[in-house]
């Protein structure tokens, strides 16, 4: 698999007919089921033996815990603390995906911008939703700014209302773009590697180090992503 694009290819592992239609389980169905055994298990695994003096596992548990509790109070207010489960399940989504993707012949779910806009466009309709059950019609205030002079209100109203149709578009293409470019570059510097043989020492070190940078990539664009919704849905409690 020499061409760097092949990994973020859909292929089917099994298929099978069902009156005349062909069903097939592919590489990004079994990325998916992994992403959410592995969720599952790492929530277990964290929260099983809970005691008041936390031991490593636990304590790393409520580590990404207190994260997202801390991003939700500072970003949004203490009546954000609601929306938590929400938050953080986006944040382990990610985060697991991308690292999947990390594991040799892993498939990266978050590189497909199907996969990133389908999570945007289910945070916009979602915060949208809690705006306008938040504040009613006052919700549209977010479009013009206080202050604003009256013969810019036209304007303004047209670029705010641009702005915030385009938040699921920009919160999808950031996180697929970068997946899909760190993973491109990951997998041309590794063919390198094996094909240049004992030549390949110092590209080997910079795959490494390589790896280790994309690895810090993957849980800051999840980190990135968790922020912005919040920032978003700060908007809609807050109205600013």
């Amino acid at each position: 698999m020499l061409n760097p694009l092949e990994q973020f290819l859909v292929k089917p592992i099994i298929s099978f007919t069902v009156f005349s239609h062909t069903i097939s389980f592919t590489n990004s169905t079994l990325a998916f089921f992994a992403t959410y055994i592995i969720i599952l298990l790492l929530t277990k695994i964290a929260c099983r033996n809970s005691s008041l003096i936390p031991n490593k596992i636990q304590a790393c548990g409520e580590a990404f815990f207190l994260l997202i509790d801390n991003m939700l109070i500072s970003t949004a207010g203490k009546q954000s603390q609601k929306f938590f489960t929400l938050i953080f399940s986006l944040f382990m989504f990610i985060l697991v995906s991308n690292s999947i993707g990390m594991i040799p012949f892993g498939f990266t779910t978050t590189s497909h911008i199907f996969v990133t806009f389908t999570l945007a466009i289910f945070v916009f309709i979602t915060i949208t939703i809690v705006g306008f059950i938040k504040n009613g019609f006052s919700y549209f205030s977010l479009l013009l700014p206080k202050g604003t002079p009256i013969f810019l209100a036209p304007l303004i109203i047209l670029i705010e209302l641009f702005a915030y149709l385009a938040r699921p578009v920009s919160l999808s293409i950031r996180l697929a773009a970068n997946m899909t470019a760190g993973h491109v570059v990951l997998k041309v510097l590794a063919t390198f590697v094996v094909l240049s043989g004992l030549l390949g020492v110092m590209p080997f070190i910079l795959l490494t180090i390589l790896t280790g940078f994309e690895i810090f990539i993957s849980i800051l664009q999840a980190y990135i992503f968790s922020v912005l919704t919040c920032a978003y849905l700060s908007d809609a409690l807050n109205l600013h």
